[in-house]
């Protein structure tokens, strides 16, 4: 089973709020977001946000300029279907991180919460790291959060990488400043505790 195959099974047999990385409120995300010091007219792509609450959030806090991607349709639809007219104003799109193609410098906030760490992958990684490169205007504010060093091995059957905040960030190289990092232990649906780490990088200006 392919990528796309195995998220498309996931969403289409599961309730999104029982996804062991369902969060009510992404709060953590949105603080960093907010502390780009970027207004509300900032370009801002969820990467894997399949059904994450991310996008209402800040919907909810009036950002105008917002683009989900997710590999899985079903997951695209469910989180549509939630925001109900709210979704006309937000850019979907549908793709493989690792193969999407972006306009050069279109992001001024690139997010991810729980993608990276499914690249075990190194050629997969260096697709994603390029990606970034093009999407995210120079100066621009990169934030990635991954499973820790003390995270799960595993996560919907799928092999997971885990990262220490320089081990992150070494993924991504010299043209990414690390402003800060943060670790948070989510709390399932199910009662487990998974640790996370959180880095926050500027791009350089180039």
């Amino acid at each position: 089973m392919d990528r796309k195959q195995h998220w498309e099974q996931v969403y289409t047999t599961k309730p999104s709020d029982s996804v062991s990385w369902f969060q009510e409120h992404a709060d953590l995300s949105v603080r960093l977001i907010h502390n780009t010091g970027l207004g509300k007219d900032a370009a801002i792509i969820d990467v894997g946000g399949g059904t994450s609450k991310l996008v209402d959030d800040l919907v909810a806090e009036g950002y105008t300029d917002l683009t989900v991607l997710d590999l899985s349709s079903t997951a695209i639809a469910v989180a549509k279907q939630r925001l109900g007219k709210h979704a006309d104003a937000i850019h979907w799109m549908e793709g493989d991180i690792t193969r999407a193609e972006f306009p050069v410098h279109r992001f001024d906030i690139w997010h991810d919460r729980a993608v990276f760490h499914f690249l075990t992958d190194p050629a997969d990684r260096h697709a994603y790291v390029g990606r970034v490169m093009k999407a995210v205007r120079p100066g621009g504010h990169v934030i990635v959060a991954t499973f820790a060093e003390d995270g799960p091995e595993k996560c919907s059957g799928l092999p997971v990488m885990r990262y220490q905040p320089e081990s992150l960030h070494a993924e991504f190289g010299d043209s990414f400043l690390l402003v800060g990092h943060e670790k948070e232990a989510h709390h399932t649906p199910a009662g487990a505790v998974q640790q996370f780490v959180y880095c926050y990088c500027r791009k350089g200006n180039n």
